[in-house]
């Protein structure tokens, strides 16, 4: 019963930080800026500011997809945020960019967080299969 409702809690936040954040982007997506830039535009100059040229920003699917692949040193920026000429498209595309300055700088919480992700990630899925395993009777969590 416990694990149902941690369970029920989480995905309620999950859901609500979710909603908040299209809600703000899309709210900030009808400030236009008076430079007239595109995300992708704004990340090349972020880029070049901090001389980093070994950074490629690139178009992604999806919506709020956007992220910073150290592995390819790579900036990934969903449509909206890459093609986009707003102040949510600015403020998406220097966050991420702003990760590749990280990167570049060895920055240290950056480092353990890059070191940590792929411990998340294995314990999320094994964590699913705990979830899923409780839930259908396989065994029971305290």
């Amino acid at each position: 019963m416990i694990l149902i409702l941690i369970v029920v809690v989480f995905a309620i936040a999950g859901f609500v930080v979710s909603r908040k954040l299209k809600s703000k982007f899309k709210q900030y997506s009808q400030v236009a800026l008076k430079a007239n830039l595109s995300g992708a535009e704004i990340a090349k100059l972020m880029l070049a500011d901090n001389n980093i040229s070994d950074v490629q920003v690139l178009s992604v699917e999806g919506q709020l997809t956007d992220h910073y692949n150290p592995a390819n040193k790579t900036v990934n920026l969903s449509p909206d945020v890459y093609y986009g000429r707003n102040a949510a498209a600015a403020a998406v595309a220097s966050h991420e960019c702003g990760h590749a300055v990280q990167h570049a700088t060895s920055y240290t919480w950056l480092n353990l967080r890059s070191t940590l992700v792929p411990l998340q990630n294995s314990a999320g899925k094994i964590l699913n299969f705990v979830l899923l395993a409780s839930l259908f009777g396989g065994f029971a969590l305290g």
